[in-house]
């Protein structure tokens, strides 16, 4: 039964890491975006394009925004998986030898 429990855990915090490394993803796309416009700024004029950069600044800032809340969720998912594998180890010996 304890090893069950361990899996399902286990499974539950590989989850909560693939959702840090989509929040990561979506963090880094804005920051990309930014890059590729400061990079060819010398070929567009501001005050012209004006209109479109506020739907991509809102848009950029809602992504970083998102980003930021799924891996903060997901920092928080894992440290619960922890204590609770922790706990686990400390009321089943047998299984201190396979997990670290």
């Amino acid at each position: 039964m304890a090893i069950n429990t361990m899996q399902l855990i286990l499974a539950e915090k590989r989850t909560a890491l693939s959702l840090m490394r989509t929040g990561i993803s979506v963090f880094a796309l804005p920051l990309s975006v930014f890059s590729v416009l400061i990079a060819t700024s010398r070929y567009y004029d501001i005050v012209h394009v004006f209109y479109l950069f506020i739907p991509l600044f809102l848009i950029n800032t809602a992504l970083i925004v998102l980003g930021a809340y799924l891996i903060v969720r997901a920092l928080r998912k894992i440290h619960t998986f922890d204590r609770m594998i922790a706990e686990l180890k400390k009321k089943n010996r047998s299984l201190a030898p396979f997990i670290e």
